[in-house]
């Protein structure tokens, strides 16, 4: 692939852009990412982060920065008009499988900045502003992009084009990529603050489910806190943009004085999935593959997901470790999980959006009466495993995800001692195998973390557990046959 200005080229340099370069060159891909605006963008946009996409940020050295922005939060409640809580999403603050609070909430241009402080440590990805995409075309060995930029128009080659630009996706339409509506559609007024005193702001996340103006709440990092308002029939986005209308929704929140507006927005919050997410050399990530309404806080999440799947794959097959194949897998995986974020959040938002009163009062009725009875849906928000791809079908486990163990206090975690790049955990005693990170438990080669590896072999009744770099497991057994099947696969 040295014929090319590199393996992997991006259009989009946001989180999921970069994330994907800070992978794919770990693994031991050349990348460029091709970004249309001069720097980050400086207001807020995406709020939250969970457990799993902390510890994708984690494996490219930029999770701790990414905290020391954050805020966690204990619940995520939907309230009625009147306060009475209708689902409660519990447990926010603790750590998750990942090794990292469940919930994070963020600022997006802090988070951008941690990433991209990870490029000249990466060693083979390279980060260009003011190139703007302006087409692509396939060639005998790869595929060739042309961009406008400030020294004129440029082409660049590369194995593989990835579009992670963004929902309207000059990438996607070029590549004649169609997307499958999912038919929500609403549109809302977002205003950020800047907090000057938090004692008078909410310490959770709500979502006033009230039909008057159903109305989001939420924390955000790097001092900020974020309000959403529905816009009511009959209302224009030039209406809702007043900044005299806009002091009189955050009227009965009682912050005057405690934060100051730093942007207003309207956005129509939409859920879309690309039917085909590779075309040939062409593969679409982030917005550009699914767009999600903002409910289960799921956005960001799901592009940096996207990041860690395809990172590695692309890693492999530039240095030549496994078959373009490999690349059919990414969708197989990625789509099953992404449209059931996408669901999550459209119920929530079916439930929030409500405007009817008598609509509104009978989902009262009916959300209270479950709650009373134990039968509400608190704090479920699990999504499925692979079920098919690059995993070994039938052993125990497989597809499933691997989860981080935390030393007490928090100061250690597995993923920091084992490294990048798959590992192979067993008991007893197995050679060592090429492209394995092989830990030996018996020997204590997982020091203070062996026992809870341990334990985890046990309650899955396996040797060996073979996990993959993204942290999914690729399935369990012998290791000498864990390390075939590997092979085998990539």
């Amino acid at each position: 692939m040295s014929a090319h200005d590199c393996d992997v080229l991006i259009v989009g340099g946001g989180p999921t852009g970069i994330a994907l370069a800070l992978i794919a060159a770990q693994h031991g891909a050349s990348v460029i990412v091709c970004e249309k605006e001069a720097d980050i963008y400086p207001l807020p946009r995406a709020a939250h982060i969970d457990h799993e996409v902390m510890r994708i940020f984690q494996s490219v050295g930029a999770a701790d920065e990414i905290a020391a922005t954050s805020r966690t939060t204990s619940h995520y409640d939907f309230l009625t008009a009147g306060g009475e809580i209708l689902l409660r999403f519990d447990g926010s603050d603790q750590t998750g499988p990942g090794g990292w609070p469940g919930a994070n909430m963020i600022h997006q241009p802090s988070l951008e900045r941690a990433l991209r402080n990870r490029l000249p440590y990466s060693g083979h990805a390279d980060l260009r502003v003011n190139w703007s995409f302006a087409g692509c075309e396939d060639t005998a060995t790869g595929i060739s992009a042309t961009f406008e930029t400030p020294d004129g128009p440029r082409m660049l080659t590369a194995a593989y084009l990835v579009g992670a630009d963004g929902t309207r996706s000059p990438v996607r339409t070029a590549a004649g990529i169609e997307l499958d509506d999912l038919k929500f559609d609403e549109p809302w007024l977002v205003i950020d603050t800047i907090v000057h005193d938090f004692d008078r702001l909410p310490k959770v996340n709500l979502q006033i489910c009230d039909p008057a103006r159903p109305t989001t709440c939420v924390l955000m990092g790097e001092g900020r806190h974020r309000w959403e308002f529905m816009i009511l029939p009959g209302e224009t986005p030039e209406d809702v943009l007043d900044d005299a209308l806009i002091a009189r929704l955050l009227a009965p929140w009682n912050v005057e004085g405690a934060v100051t507006l730093e942007r207003k927005a309207v956005y129509r919050f939409n859920a879309r999935v690309a039917k085909q997410w590779r075309k040939g050399r062409v593969l679409l990530a982030g917005d550009a593959a699914h767009q999600t309404p903002p409910f289960a806080g799921q956005g960001l999440c799901a592009g940096a997901r996207d990041a860690a799947n395809l990172g590695w794959k692309l890693g492999l097959i530039a240095t030549g470790q496994a078959p373009d194949s490999l690349l059919d897998t990414y969708q197989a995986e990625r789509e099953p999980h992404a449209r059931a974020t996408i669901q999550m959040a459209m119920m929530m938002g079916r439930t929030v959006c409500i405007t009817d009163p008598a609509a509104a009062a009978e989902r009262d009725r009916q959300m209270l009466a479950a709650r009373a009875a134990g039968q509400s849906p608190d704090g479920r928000t699990n999504y499925p495993d692979i079920a098919s791809g690059a995993i070994l079908a039938g052993s125990a486990g497989a597809g499933g995800y691997f989860p981080q163990a935390v030393s007490q206090g928090g100061a250690e975690r597995l993923d920091d001692l084992l490294g990048a790049g798959p590992w192979l955990v067993g008991r007893g005693t197995f050679p060592d195998q090429p492209g394995l990170k092989c830990v030996h438990l018996d020997s204590g080669g997982a020091g203070a973390f062996s026992n809870a590896l341990g334990e985890w072999l046990d309650q899955h009744k396996a040797d060996a557990v073979l996990i993959r770099p993204d942290r999914y497991i690729f399935g369990t057994g012998a290791p000498d046959a864990l390390a075939q099947a590997w092979r085998t696969m990539a």
